[in-house]
């Protein structure tokens, strides 16, 4: 078989080693034709879509600001109904709207808005038309991920190391120019701890000395809420609940402001959780809840706070009190007498 004007031609005295030598003379030809094929079906699917899908032409400028009017996310929007998906704009930029916060419910749409985001400004900077009304869309560098959780079990990191790893990546890696998402971080240790390291995060983004990068932050951290007041560049957004009776409304409508509710029980209650746990679960949050509004009124009441005066009871006694004496085994209590007596001789005279 012979290559010729395009077309082939069959010759039978021609061995398999010889027609694949006439093949190969034609490999950069072939790799050309195959190349333009490619970017042709690529461009006529982004066209297609664009078309069926109401998408727009963005304007993509070297300016700062990322301006999205009802953005929505391309593919979520094609698994529901017509009409159903719910859009929603966002504003960032290089100054006053840096870094966003984002709190709100569980399933209530923090991840997909943070997601349709950093897809609208990829597709309009591979030059795609985009999911919303409108869209102006500052040039960005790389777009950042911190989102989801997952292990490294064979290599010996846990959730939470794996999730740091990918935090450090960024912090290291980003410039001014890039977009951040970071979905829950800290999550994956003890509450102040996690908190405190999200905390840290936020401001080093906001810190123009450090990045100064346009970020959308989601957390369940509400107390995060309150880096708004502190620093500048950092604005507050919630996702729209309407609550009626014990039934809780997911509008997944983004608006200006902070929450401090999750539903989390909620969310349970819709995942089918036994009716015995989540009752037990919302006894525990109302005891939880009332026992913070206590700690806050004593910290916030000179008069509740104890007098310093007072002797306070000393560790080893607290952890005397409540030592189990009949769980133990005789060895057990001894060898725990050994213990409190070593941490008393440690101690100064």
């Amino acid at each position: 078989m012979r290559l010729t004007q395009g077309t082939f031609s069959f010759l039978p005295d021609l061995t398999d080693e010889q027609i694949r030598a006439q093949v190969a003379q034609e490999t950069p030809r072939l790799q050309s034709m195959g190349d333009t094929v490619a970017v042709l079906d690529v461009v006529a699917a982004l066209a297609e879509t664009a078309a069926l899908q109401r998408y727009v032409r963005p304007d993509v400028n070297e300016g700062g600001v990322i301006r999205i009017v009802e953005g929505r996310h391309p593919v979520v929007e094609r698994l529901q109904r017509p009409g159903e998906f719910i859009a929603n704009d966002a504003l960032l930029d290089l100054e006053q709207n840096r870094l966003l916060i984002i709190t709100g419910p569980n399933m209530a749409g923090k991840s997909t808005y943070l997601r349709q985001v950093s897809l609208i400004v990829l597709m309009a900077q591979m030059g795609s038309f985009v999911p919303a009304q409108s869209a102006a869309i500052g040039l960005v560098d790389r777009i950042f991920t911190r989102v989801g959780a997952s292990d490294n079990l064979a290599g010996g990191q846990s959730t939470f190391m794996v999730e740091m790893t990918e935090t450090a990546q960024i912090l290291n890696c980003a410039t001014s120019r890039s977009l951040i998402l970071l979905d829950e971080i800290g999550r994956g240790t003890s509450t102040y701890d996690g908190l405190s390291i999200a905390w840290a995060v936020a401001e080093f983004i906001q810190d123009r000395s450090h990045l100064g990068a346009r970020t959308l932050f989601a957390t369940h951290y509400h107390e995060m809420t309150e880096l708004a007041g502190l620093r500048e560049g950092i604005k507050n957004y919630t996702v729209s609940v309407r609550e009626r009776d014990d039934e809780v409304l997911f509008l997944r409508k983004i608006v200006a402001g902070a929450t401090d509710r999750s539903y989390g029980i909620h969310v349970a209650r819709l995942a089918g959780l036994p009716a015995p746990v989540l009752s037990r679960a919302q006894e525990v949050l109302a005891q939880l809840e009332h026992s913070s509004a206590t700690a806050s009124d004593e910290q916030a009441s000179p008069a509740a706070r104890p007098d310093p005066t007072l002797p306070l009871p000393h560790p080893i006694v607290e952890e005397v009190r409540q030592m189990d004496l009949f769980t133990m085994t005789p060895l057990e209590a001894l060898n725990r007498l050994a213990d409190l007596q070593r941490k008393l001789d440690q101690e100064p005279r």
